[in-house]
């Protein structure tokens, strides 16, 4: 079993990162044909395939285009290129290799939206990523590919990349926005949408790097033939990042709906020799996390893995084998969160800094076994109480680590205490 390569086709060839190799290779073939088409029937299409959003909420595309108010206001376009949501390395690579597959699907979907102006938002510490999009963007310019009056259709559009400055938060939509406006990164409340007031308090859609990039090949082949791959209710392909314990980490591009077993055991290769699967988080490290027994039964795609109380997320596999520590890699999870969250509310920035502390304290052996059963309250208070879902990221970890690899935790604390003499430090 191999991969569907529809986005990736081309990636191994590294003259596609080039306008040039990009051509050769059909870019900017699907753009006359958009340009020639009714803006609505674009959208409709995008519908038709029932793209859903790549980068973690997976809200159906087409459906939040159509949500753009018809006020005659300017409209912005917003490329999530954030990327922070640890385990997640696929617009990374997206952007590395097919800069101009990006710029495409970008253009036809502001075409599509009526927008004159978009921005690529990029994770700040991705430095190649934005040089490579800087020099695709300036070959696009001089074609004729952006600009006024794109290839005599009388559209005009103008692309920039912005960097972020390295916060996670900004992943975020309402956060990036914030970001982009040269605020404080700190989401908004919801609603207005950003799709009613967004950037600058006028309508903007914000999409991932790999939902704007699959517009192209909606477009070039029709919303019926995407739906060809994946599931009724997940159609299409996903690349998924798949790190961990496998003999073949890296990216892969498959349907939606494909067995998680076949993705670790056939596409990735299996464990790593001596070594058995413990665990998987399925979609980046706030997604709840699977038991060996629960990866073995899991689908890919947003309904099954939803079904079994965790989510498909950015798309980020994180393979745990019987080596790791489960206390280690959660205290690890909430250190990452408790720095990250923008202190905005106050169950997050509290409940965050207060579930790892608790975790500290477990692996230095300074814990009770009570500690176990507070972790998990605190985090339950934190669910649904904050502005964005940085709190429920931190939260569902916690809570499903606590409860499927509790004796773990039980075990840790015991141990501790029998290596101190059953003393417990304060």
């Amino acid at each position: 079993m191999g991969q569907t390569r529809l986005l990736t086709e081309h990636y191994d060839k590294p003259e596609f990162q080039k306008l040039d190799g990009y051509k050769k290779h059909g870019g900017y073939a699907v753009l006359p044909k958009a340009l020639g088409m009714d803006p609505k029937a674009i959208t409709e299409q995008v519908k038709a395939s029932g793209l859903r959003g790549r980068g973690g909420a997976g809200f159906p595309t087409g459906t939040k285009w159509s949500f753009l108010p018809a006020n005659g206001e300017p409209r912005y376009l917003l490329c999530n290129a954030d990327e922070g949501e640890p385990g997640t390395f696929k617009d990374r690579l997206m952007m590395e290799r097919a800069p101009h597959q990006l710029i495409e699907g970008m253009i036809i979907s502001a075409f599509a939206i009526a927008s004159k102006k978009s921005y690529i938002y990029v994770r700040g510490e991705y430095d190649y990523s934005k040089a490579v999009l800087r020099t695709a963007l300036d070959e696009a310019y001089q074609a004729g590919y952006l600009g006024k009056n794109i290839l005599g259709s009388g559209f005009d559009h103008d692309m920039d990349v912005y960097s972020g400055a390295g916060a996670y938060i900004c992943g975020e939509e309402t956060g990036m926005i914030s970001s982009l406006e040269g605020l404080k990164g700190q989401p908004k409340l919801k609603p207005p949408f950003p799709a009613v007031k967004g950037y600058l308090r006028k309508p903007t859609i914000v999409n991932n790097v790999e939902t704007l990039a699959a517009v192209k090949y909606i477009i070039r082949d029709g919303g019926a033939a995407y739906r060809k791959y994946g599931t009724e209710k997940s159609p299409g392909t996903k690349l998924f990042s798949v790190s961990g314990s496998v003999v073949k980490p890296g990216n892969i591009e498959v349907p939606l709906g494909m067995p998680l077993k076949d993705i670790i055991f056939d596409l990735c290769g299996g464990l790593k020799p001596g070594r058995k699967l413990k665990a998987v988080i399925p979609g980046g490290s706030s997604a709840p996390v699977l038991t060996a027994d629960e990866a073995m039964k899991a689908a890919m795609d947003y309904e099954c893995l939803a079904q079994m109380g965790s989510m498909l997320g950015s798309g980020a596999i994180i393979v745990i084998d019987d080596s790791h520590s489960m206390v280690d890699l959660l205290q690890v999870t909430l250190h990452f969160y408790h720095h990250e969250s923008c202190g905005q509310c106050t169950p997050c920035r509290e409940g965050t800094g207060w579930i790892s502390k608790i975790l500290h304290d477990i692996v230095a052996g300074h814990a009770e076994t009570k500690d176990i059963d507070l972790v998990k309250k605190i985090s339950e208070q934190m669910m649904g109480k904050t502005i964005c879902a940085l709190s429920d990221a931190a939260a569902m970890p916690a809570i499903s680590f606590v409860t499927k690899f509790r004796s773990e935790f039980e075990q840790h604390i015991q141990a501790a205490k029998s290596a101190s003499g059953g003393l417990h430090h304060a």
